[in-house]
């Protein structure tokens, strides 16, 4: 069986995170978490869709895995046109799918316990139906597509978005999609038409009114899909409640400070006197944690600085991050960032409201009271600037200091501005790489 990760989505709903398979959770990229599960799962043959956007590092993802696991087989082809959807990128694994040889259709960025491989695994060997979907069940609504089922869990249809009330089950589709006959499927997808985003399912429903045999398998377990900015913080404390919590004998602790609940304390990390770690956290390798800084319930990558009286709270930091006397409350941070002294962020409204975020021009509520900034990679931060709940940065940006920041900053900007309008042009400047400013040091 052949399992066609898809992983070609252009992330979107989670910008200015640029590519949401490659963040990375407890020192592994999400993609690599995906993949391992799928291999504990029984699954060992994988054909990863990319686009032109990340096709490369999908590559070398590649090329890493099956060069450190034996038996292990990955693929990568280039899904041309993004805008095919689901349904495209299906299609352009046509070639990569010999012998009709049953396929497994699984989102990269789909998050869910490794009993959801096995169970599809084991369904698989079953000939009374052509395909199979896992359906998550659910006790409350979920804005999504809702499988309707007959007494032996056969699939009569799917409905998107029924409204609460009119659910046909308590059942949610989820993308992991068993197909025995792939070569039908693909027949179906090229024949089928549809002027919305939805191929892939008018394709589906062709093949159920054929007489095709689709069975819903059941599953209760942990499902997390990273649609929004604020699924990251969720799905670090899935992967963090997963692993052996540890201090890594390389790692560094220096008496008088000060750590609580559970952590994970990785090689060649050092925690000052007078630091305060407080659980759930993970420290990264070779994370500084700084005198009188406290990190609590956060989740840092590599390299990280938690600099003298910062506090780090509730908060996702990718590699590289360096603070000195800030506040990063509720915020999901990108990689190779620089906080100036002083600066901090908001993530809390007056009046205790949620706080929404602008998602492809239309205000989205985040479910959440406390939300930070979400930034992307290769950002500088002057001293003193502060940031309102809910903001993005783009990424390749410079924020200059001592100014209010209140709306969201394009990618490669430039914003200054003295207690007035933010000025915000293009950046021109390259930010430097954590590797090149260490070696100024």
């Amino acid at each position: 069986m052949k399992v066609l990760l898809l992983a070609a989505g252009r992330s979107r709903r989670v910008k200015p995170i640029e590519d949401k398979n490659f963040l990375r959770f407890c020192g592994k990229q999400l993609i690599h978490h995906q993949v391992d599960a799928l291999r504990g799962g029984g699954f060992d043959d994988f054909v990863i869709i990319g686009g032109a956007h990340n096709l490369e590092r999908l590559n070398a993802f590649a090329e890493k895995m099956v060069a450190e696991h034996e038996n292990l087989r990955i693929q990568v082809v280039e899904q041309e046109d993004l805008d095919a959807g689901m349904a495209g990128a299906i299609l352009s694994t046509r070639n990569a799918v010999v012998d009709n040889e049953p396929i497994l259709i699984v989102s990269s960025n789909d998050v869910v316990e490794q009993e959801a491989y096995r169970l599809i695994f084991d369904a698989a060997q079953n000939d009374y139906f052509e395909s199979c979907i896992l359906g998550k069940r659910v006790t409350e609504y979920f804005p999504g597509g809702y499988l309707e089922v007959d007494a032996q869990w056969q699939i009569k249809s799917m409905i998107e978005k029924p409204g609460e009330g009119n659910e046909p089950s308590d059942l949610v589709n989820l993308v992991l999609h068993l197909h025995k006959n792939p070569e039908r499927l693909f027949n179906y997808l090229e024949e089928s038409t549809s002027s919305k985003d939805d191929l892939y399912e008018v394709a589906l429903d062709k093949m159920m009114k054929s007489g095709v045999k689709m069975q819903a398998i059941p599953y209760e377990g942990y499902w997390q899909a990273i649609k929004y900015p604020w699924h990251v913080m969720e799905v670090a404390k899935h992967y963090f409640d997963k692993m052996p919590h540890h201090i890594d004998p390389a790692a560094t602790i220096e008496e008088g400070a000060t750590i609580k609940g559970e952590v994970v304390i990785e090689e060649g990390a050092k925690i000052f006197a007078g630091a305060t770690i407080v659980g759930p956290a993970y420290i990264g390798k070779n994370c500084v944690i700084a005198t009188n800084s406290l990190v609590r319930e956060s989740y840092l990558g590599e390299g990280c600085v938690i600099g003298y009286t910062t506090e780090v709270a509730r908060s996702f930091l990718g590699d590289d991050v360096w603070t000195h006397s800030n506040y990063l409350g509720d915020s999901v941070i990108g990689s190779n960032v620089s906080f100036g002294a002083g600066t901090n962020t908001g993530n809390l409204r007056f009046d205790e409201k949620n706080i929404s975020i602008t998602i492809d021009e239309e205000r989205v509520d985040s479910g959440c009271n406390k939300l930070g900034i979400i930034t992307g990679d290769d950002i500088r931060v002057g001293i003193n600037t502060s940031f309102m709940p809910g903001i993005k940065i783009g990424g390749n940006s410079l924020i200059g200091a001592s100014i209010m920041i209140g709306k969201n900053i394009p990618k490669g900007s430039f914003v200054t501005g003295e207690m007035g309008p933010l000025k915000v042009v293009e950046n021109k400047a390259t930010i430097p790489s954590r590797e090149a400013f260490k070696k100024k040091l």
